[in-house]
């Protein structure tokens, strides 16, 4: 019963505003042309940032240097409670949304889904969100050119993601 109606919502809103929009008094079509124009303005106005976002993350990744960085801070990560499988994650998720979902599905994979490590790659991946990118976009799209405290706060944010994950999880386990 659900299913049927639930079948018939969404052409039936689709009729409506398709019905508003025709015999409407005010010029609805009008309105969402000029809106559909303006969102459109703002994502060729966005492409510049997200090319070299997109640049910037492939060049980064490619140049092995997320790899030798999680070497060299494995040691202070298993001091501090972080688990050292999390580190790829932890380098590519500030900066990239699909380099860290590629990195979370290897450390399920890798680790197992029941694991710690795959408990706090999953509460990090829930909790967090790609703050350069985020930045970058978001900044742009208003005009902001200088971002001032908002990356050392987004940093800091972010570093309690991570601490406080995997505290969480360690009461859980």
């Amino acid at each position: 019963m659900i299913e049927a109606v639930a079948a018939f919502v969404v052409p039936l809103v689709m009729c409506i505003v398709g019905a508003f929009s025709l015999f409407g008094k005010r010029p609805y079509f009008d309105h969402f042309k000029d809106g559909a124009v303006d969102g459109l303005k703002t994502a060729v106005g966005l492409l510049p940032t997200l090319v070299l976002l997109l640049v910037g993350v492939k060049m980064l990744n490619a140049s092995g240097i997320p790899q030798a960085i999680s070497e060299l801070i494995s040691p202070a990560a298993e001091a501090v409670g972080v688990p050292e499988g999390l580190l790829p994650l932890l380098l590519t998720r500030p900066v990239s949304g699909s380099a860290s979902t590629a990195m979370y599905s290897e450390i399920l994979s890798k680790y197992g889904a029941d694991s710690f490590t795959a408990a706090c790659a999953s509460v990090i991946m829930g909790s967090s969100d790609t703050m350069i990118y985020v930045l970058g976009v978001y900044f742009s799209s208003v005009g902001i050119k200088k971002s001032g405290y908002a990356l050392p706060c987004a940093i800091a944010v972010m570093l309690f993601c991570i601490f406080f994950s995997c505290f969480i999880c360690r009461l859980w386990f």
